[in-house]
């Protein structure tokens, strides 16, 4: 799951109209850094090296990329402090100042300060196209009462399948691994395949782009008629670290002046992106 919550899951700037990129044209680059922000010199980014399809040392992920795209706005070069999201990351990569962004971060955390969201997501049922499953949105549906489920340990969804009596047959999978070694979500696909689960649950953004590199005929569900006890939806920010008020608002204004373009990125990973309603969000 890539919420970040391994360390415990909005104003825009007011340039009376005037768009960072415009405004930034008008200084030279070293004068147009935030006052807070720590490094003048690079836009310097926490990220996990392995943890597709969020980031890796190669630059492949939808957050290197979103990276980039920030980094060519700022008209700074990109640096990249690797730490794995086990506990701990926070600590050691923003909060020891080696670096000053964190690429996706849940709302609300309260480790960081986020910024506005750039997107929302939801855990998501991923079962096999053209079977008895066909149609199921709903951890509270019957045909998944005698059903083998895969489930990543501790997370929100877990609870609901305890209330609908799903634990029985449940098949845990680790949450909080070193990506560089092990990959829960395609091993938790490996076993939809061979048949040893039956359907499995995943945080949106994992479900959808695994499911397409599996090449399997997956369906992927969200999880939005659960009981809203239990958030099924979390919306993700950029974070940094507290009291770096400029550097929040100049974040924002990225975050609104590409919102389209990162919404791109983000489709073309298969991330099942959703509105303020929890309407699903289609490619163009």
């Amino acid at each position: 799951m890539k919420i970040h919550v391994s360390d415990a899951a909005a104003d825009l700037i007011a340039a009376a109209g005037i768009s960072l990129a415009a405004f930034l044209t008008t200084l030279s680059p070293a004068a147009a850094q935030p006052a807070d922000l720590v490094s003048r010199t690079a836009l310097r980014v926490c990220a996990d090296p392995a943890n597709m399809p969020f980031s890796n040392e190669a630059g492949e992920g939808f957050e290197n990329k979103i990276a980039e795209l920030l980094a060519a706005d700022l008209r700074l070069p990109l640096e990249y402090t690797w730490f794995p999201q086990v506990t701990g990351f926070v600590r050691n990569t923003l909060g020891a100042k080696r670096c000053d962004l964190v690429m996706g971060y849940v709302a609300a955390g309260e480790v960081i300060q986020n910024t506005n969201p750039y997107y929302k997501s939801a855990w998501s049922l991923i079962y096999p196209k053209g079977g008895s499953l066909d149609g199921v949105a709903s951890l509270n549906d019957d045909r998944l009462k005698d059903k083998r489920l895969g489930i990543v340990a501790g997370a929100p969804p877990a609870t609901i399948m305890a209330t609908n009596g799903l634990m029985a047959h449940a098949r845990p999978y680790a949450l909080m691994v070193d990506r560089r070694y092990e990959s829960p979500a395609e091993e938790m696909l490996r076993d939809i395949k061979a048949g040893e689960i039956d359907a499995g649950i995943l945080w949106g953004p994992i479900a959808g782009y695994y499911v397409r590199k599996s090449g399997m005929p997956l369906a992927v569900a969200p999880l939005l008629n659960e009981a809203k006890s239990v958030p099924m939806t979390y919306r993700i920010t950029l974070g940094l670290r507290h009291g770096e008020t400029e550097w929040k608002h100049r974040l924002n204004d990225f975050l609104d002046a590409h919102r389209a373009e990162i919404q791109s990125i983000l489709l073309q990973y298969g991330v099942p992106l959703l509105d303020e309603q929890d309407k699903p969000i289609a490619s163009p």
